[in-house]
């Protein structure tokens, strides 16, 4: 049997490496996954006209380098509205998608309480850099959640070119044109996870959204105990792996494609 054949986008934070060598492992010898590093931070500074579309590419490139004519596309957090934007542009590549807390998805058909929530990102941006992060990791997490402390040690090195990245995502986020039909025809499957504590106006929202409006086969599993800041692909791999496994082999024809979400595991 082929190689499952799989590229898998981090967040705006964590370095893909870091962010997906738990996952890479579960996932085990037949699962080629490649963890590929965002385009915003080959350079010090995130290049000139940067856009989702700059992350697209980057995948294209990804693939066509490795002689991938299709594949899976993971996608966490910035990587995941960034894998979503793929799969408007470039359906044909993909066999099927995964999403992990996309940070955006599309401008249209928001609540009033998700409006009201991303309002509070515009009040990011006249924060230095020591308040932006920490405020930035709070909107995305139920208020009772305890994020862990600032470090005292020095950051890593990366960790300098991190706020710039993260404005430059919520920045593109705002004039992005998702575009909704060709999103809508996606009709592969989508495996979505969701952290049962980050914060149920965004994460929540996006979720109950996309199985509303897209996606024909879609499936929502809930980590109960995870956050977006301690996702499942670091913290519960192989549970995620697991999951993912059963995803990939329906869309490679293994299994009848279903519409469902795993609500029980929330409780």
């Amino acid at each position: 049997m082929e190689p499952i054949r799989a590229i898998l986008l981090p967040g705006a934070v964590l370095p893909a490496d870091l962010a997906y060598t738990p996952l890479v492992e579960a996932l085990g010898h037949n699962v080629q996954a490649v963890p590929k590093e965002l385009e915003l931070y080959k350079d010090e500074e995130p290049p000139a006209g940067w856009t989702l579309d700059t992350e697209v590419e980057g995948v294209l490139r990804e693939a066509d380098a490795r002689g991938w004519q299709t594949f899976h596309l993971v996608g966490y957090s910035g990587g995941g509205a960034a894998a979503l934007a793929f799969a408007a542009k470039h359906p044909e590549r993909l066999q099927s998608l995964a999403l992990l807390e996309p940070a955006w998805a599309g401008h249209w058909d928001w609540s009033h309480a998700y409006t009201e929530h991303r309002s509070e990102y515009q009040e990011l941006e006249a924060l230095p850099p020591e308040q932006f992060m920490p405020a930035f990791m709070r909107l995305q997490v139920r208020p009772d959640v305890v994020l862990p402390p600032q470090e005292q040690t020095p950051p890593p090195p990366w960790m300098a070119r991190r706020p710039a990245g993260v404005r430059a995502f919520l920045q593109d986020f705002k004039n992005y044109h998702l575009d909704r039909s060709r999103l809508a025809a996606f009709s592969n499957p989508v495996f979505f996870a969701l952290g049962g504590l980050s914060h149920p106006d965004e994460y929540g929202e996006l979720a109950s959204r996309l199985a509303r409006v897209f996606f024909p086969d879609f499936h929502l599993e809930v980590f109960p105990r995870r956050h977006h800041f301690d996702p499942p692909h670091r913290m519960e791999p192989e549970r995620l792996a697991e999951g993912l496994r059963r995803h990939w082999a329906s869309a490679e024809g293994q299994r009848e494609p279903q519409h469902e979400a795993t609500e029980s595991q929330a409780h």
